[in-house]
């Protein structure tokens, strides 16, 4: 009955995925298109995707505390509305600020979607293993997103008139899956209640809050697992379309429309576990995955080098000449896929519904920290080793987070022991079983 009740709130939490999917990884085309509607340089259009990266970390640091006071459906509804009315702007304007605008906006909204929907997720469900699918089938949703981001946009570009600001149109497309979705919640029931706290504190006492999730020893490994992880996957988003073109002689369209299968691999990925996991426990399923993930790696590396030795072209511009090494490397993203949205509903599910809001904050903050970094130091080992050298030093984040990830399950079920005996919050539970 419970599902049958929250299927409109569920499905608005699907769709709010799919269209930030699709706005948040569209800066690539996008600052390509600039650069020939705008007549722009590439050191202009690099500043653009600071604005959706800063604008992220700023509002989830900013809200996180008290979110639960605004509630998610509101903070949702008010993510929805702001980017709909930007989006059915976008066609009206024909500029780098309003594209930065934009990016913001798209930035913003997003961690207000992202605190209420991880926020929410514990509302819409009833167990643990529910929880931790829905999460699943929604972060593969996000990854359609992405897959939809590489193909929607050329179908709005004037192939005639490369100067042309048509792909503009697109927002239109894209504002009313926003609206459509701003209608959907609005129209939706979604009882709050459980994430309330009966606590009356100002701002400083939520910032309080927040930060003393930083004395529960579950929260810290479970923050290095998600930092890693991020780290480990945006390494590799970012930098497989490079790859493909300096390492395995891709023209620039090919490298683009390859890389979409790292991104079709995730979602497949979140999709199967969404599936698996309600039967499967969950630290056997994301261990096997990532030593698969690591396997990759290893094994596909040395025909690469072998390509590299043999390859003597001009460069492959054609599907059929592409080497069948292009299509296995991006394979990585149906292991590494289950990881983030796995660990993240283990925590979430592991700590009071009031304290969802404050953990959903902290999980934006670092997931953008370890993006940010992981993009960072892959493209320094890219420009210094070379690609293939980049890829292979994605083994050691790897093995970092197989670690993480059985003390994080260790750590887990003790607080679960503690959780139980409704012990606070701040509570060791290492400590607490010493005691007894």
């Amino acid at each position: 009955m419970l599902a049958m009740a929250n299927w409109r709130i569920k499905l608005s939490l699907f769709l709010n995925y799919f269209v930030f999917a699709i706005l948040l990884n569209s800066v690539g085309t996008v600052i390509l298109l600039m650069q020939k509607s705008f007549g722009i340089t590439k050191t202009q259009a690099s500043y653009t995707e600071p604005f959706k990266d800063l604008s992220i970390a700023i509002i989830s640091f900013l809200v996180t505390s008290f979110i639960t006071k605004i509630g998610y459906k509101k903070a949702m509804l008010i993510a929805l509305g702001f980017v709909s009315v930007v989006c059915f702007i976008m066609p009206f304007t024909s500029s780098l600020f309003m594209v930065r605008f934009l990016f913001a906006a798209v930035g913003s909204s997003f961690a207000l979607i992202k605190m209420s929907v991880y926020g929410a997720i514990g509302l819409v469900t009833k167990n643990n293993k529910e929880h931790i699918s829905m999460m699943n089938f929604i972060e593969s949703f996000f990854g359609v997103g992405i897959v939809v981001s590489y193909f929607i946009f050329p179908l709005f570009i004037n192939k005639n008139n490369p100067t042309s600001t048509s792909w503009l149109n697109v927002y239109y497309l894209l504002g009313c899956i926003s609206l459509i979705a701003f209608l959907l919640l609005l129209s939706s029931p979604l009882d709050e209640s459980a994430s309330k706290t009966n606590e009356r504190q100002n701002l400083a006492n939520d910032f309080g809050k927040m930060f003393k999730l930083f004395a529960v020893p579950l929260v810290l490994i479970f923050l290095l697992c998600a930092f890693i992880y991020v780290l480990l996957e945006q390494s590799i988003m970012s930098w497989l379309p490079t790859f493909n073109n300096d390492v395995l002689k891709l023209n620039e369209v090919l490298s683009i429309r390859m890389a979409s299968i790292l991104s079709a691999a995730i979602a497949l990925g979140r999709f199967l576990a969404g599936l698996l996991l309600r039967k499967v426990k969950w630290i056997y399923v994301l261990v096997i995955c990532l030593f698969s993930a690591a396997a990759i790696v290893y094994f596909i590396m040395p025909p690469i080098k072998n390509f590299i030795a043999t390859y003597h072209g001009d460069g492959i511009t054609q599907l059929k000449d592409i080497p069948a090494i292009a299509f296995v490397f991006p394979l990585i993203g149906l292991f590494l896929a289950p990881v983030y949205p796995a660990i993240n509903s283990v925590i979430l599910s592991s700590l009071p519904k009031p304290q969802h809001g404050l953990m959903s904050g902290l999980i934006i903050i670092f997931s953008a920290l370890g993006g940010s970094l992981g993009s960072v130091i892959t493209g320094h080992v890219f420009d210094a080793y070379g690609g293939q050298t980049a890829f292979y030093f994605s083994l050691i984040p790897i093995g970092i987070l197989i670690i993480g990830l059985i003390f994080f399950n260790r750590i887990q079920k003790k607080y679960a022991v503690i959780s139980h005996a409704k012990l606070p919050l701040t509570t060791d539970p290492i400590t607490e079983e010493f005691k007894q």
